[in-house]
């Protein structure tokens, strides 16, 4: 699980079912080794190159990759006047990434003073994911945030029927459905697209990212004078954690009515 997000040890808040007590300050900090080679590029130019990079959990957030300043390109660095406060980390300083005529403001941070109980900080730093044009995890793109180890995501075929309906439309219907479990949030189920009413179906403009599926495109609703944006979404060309998700949609709306039996 995700060790900082509910339903993990770490969370900062109390409701879990357990038979112990996590000693401590409510706002956790742990980090431990990512295992992998990391490279961040910005304007063809490779920022960030580290086989040593570590995972910062935080409670409430998205482990943050922090890695030694001597994997940073220095000479693209340019420290500026912007200075922020945790109470639990410290004071952090910040550098622009330049290159030619491209800056990316404020795009790196790090803490040359770390409190004492995050004194392990000492000689890392952090780069914003989005600043960057190019992330790579080995070989291959890594896409919306470096994977959490603690995450997980499974696909299960289910014999279960799921219908699914805008008031008396049946929009699909379909006893060969799969079903996602995804750390931290609710199953959900995806149809094969030839057990969805396609002609009630729309592309959507809307797109988003999962690290651990890849990039994910909508379709909207338009069904017994309804119009319904964003009302399924499908991953075209998953990763490879989430292939079996291909050719498959879910559907999910305030507008449907999802029935499993």
């Amino acid at each position: 699980m995700t060790l900082t997000r509910l339903p993990g040890p770490l969370a900062g808040t109390g409701g879990q079912l357990t038979n112990y007590q996590i000693d401590g300050p409510q706002h956790r900090l742990l980090m431990h080794p990512f295992p992998r080679r990391v490279r961040a590029e910005f304007a063809g130019q490779t920022v960030l190159d580290t086989r040593d990079g570590v995972l910062l959990h935080e409670t409430g957030l998205l482990p943050q990759l922090y890695v030694p300043e001597t994997d940073l390109r220095a000479d693209l660095l340019k420290p500026t006047e912007h200075h922020t406060h945790c109470p639990f980390k410290g004071d952090a300083s910040y550098r622009s990434v330049r290159v030619g005529d491209r800056v990316a403001e404020n795009a790196v941070w790090h803490y040359p003073t770390p409190v004492g109980s995050a004194s392990w900080l000492t000689g890392y730093a952090a780069l914003y994911w989005s600043a960057m044009d190019r992330w790579l995890d080995e070989g291959e793109e890594a896409v919306g945030h470096l994977p959490d180890p603690f995450h997980r995501v499974d696909v299960r075929a289910t014999d279960q029927r799921v219908r699914v309906l805008a008031g008396d439309v049946v929009v699909a219907d379909s006893t060969r459905a799969l079903l996602l479990s995804e750390t931290g949030l609710p199953n959900r189920f995806y149809l094969p697209s030839a057990d969805i009413r396609e002609d009630l179906l729309a592309p959507s403009q809307t797109r988003t990212v999962c690290p651990y599926k890849g990039w994910a495109s909508y379709w909207s609703l338009r069904a017994d004078g309804r119009h319904l944006d964003d009302v399924a979404w499908g991953y075209q060309a998953p990763l490879v954690e989430a292939a079996r998700l291909a050719g498959y949609r879910s559907l999910l709306h305030e507008g449907l009515t999802v029935e499993v039996s």
